[in-house]
């Protein structure tokens, strides 16, 4: 974690958060019990910033410093509201390119989304607020700096923000197994949303049953699944073909 980046001290994240600053997440220590703490765990949720317990040890990897029981990261980007974004591309009159990350916790994986987003011309990348990977000095890299380039959303629910681009004329397409319908069969010229699941368990059901459309990539090995960073690149250049 880069010092620059990092915010120690129960008082100084709660400032932090009153001012808002943009806070990825905050680790707090599993075991611990202060009425300050409670202060910032109520702050936290009511403004909904990720966080996660962790075990002190982990806590003391991150700084050296007096952490008092907390350690939080500040993103090295500002995030965009869902509803600027998809309004000002929409009325720019090109044909829309959304992709959305269903809680996916790997920050390199991240990185490696945003910057083949980058590359294929992606308008904007939406995130849960919870649960997804921080924009942290890994995302940084592994996205060759792209992460400055593409405009990223934090929103509160994925299916909140799926209802919004469909309500503005944006077809919602998820990437997953769970159809007989492969990519290649798939309108993309059109107004789209690509939607990746996590790592390990995908797309939530609950967001695969408002979807306009679902599709697959074909797979001919013994081995069942690609790294979605490798999958998200193969859907968004499927668009770029389908759109050339």
């Amino acid at each position: 974690m880069e010092k620059e980046n990092q915010i120690f001290g129960i008082r100084a994240i709660i400032e932090a958060i009153n001012a808002g600053k943009e806070i990825d997440k905050v680790f707090v220590q599993s075991d611990a019990q202060s009425e300050l703490m409670q202060e910032l765990m109520k702050a936290m949720k009511k403004n909904s910033i990720n966080f996660s317990y962790v075990p002190v040890e982990k806590l003391n990897r991150l700084t050296p410093n007096n952490h008092q029981g907390a350690v939080a990261t500040i993103a090295p980007i500002s995030f965009v509201k869902l509803e600027t974004l998809v309004d000002s591309v929409v009325e720019s009159g090109k044909m829309p390119l959304f992709l959305i990350l269903d809680q996916l916790s790997d920050a390199r994986n991240f990185g490696a989304i945003i910057r083949t987003a980058e590359c294929t011309g992606v308008d904007g990348i939406i995130v849960q607020k919870t649960g997804s990977a921080p924009v942290n000095g890994d995302t940084v890299k592994t996205s060759a700096g792209a992460v400055f380039n593409v405009p990223i959303c934090k929103v509160d629910h994925i299916k909140d923000a799926i209802f919004y681009l469909q309500g503005s004329g944006i077809k919602t397409v998820a990437a997953t197994e769970k159809t007989e319908d492969t990519i290649y069969s798939i309108n993309l010229n059109e107004p789209i949303a690509i939607i990746m699941g996590s790592e390990d368990r995908g797309i939530n059901p609950s967001v695969l049953k408002i979807v306009d459309a679902k599709a697959k990539l074909p797979m001919f090995g013994t081995i069942g699944s690609l790294n979605v960073s490798v999958a998200c690149g193969a859907f968004l250049y499927e668009t770029v073909r389908q759109r050339q």
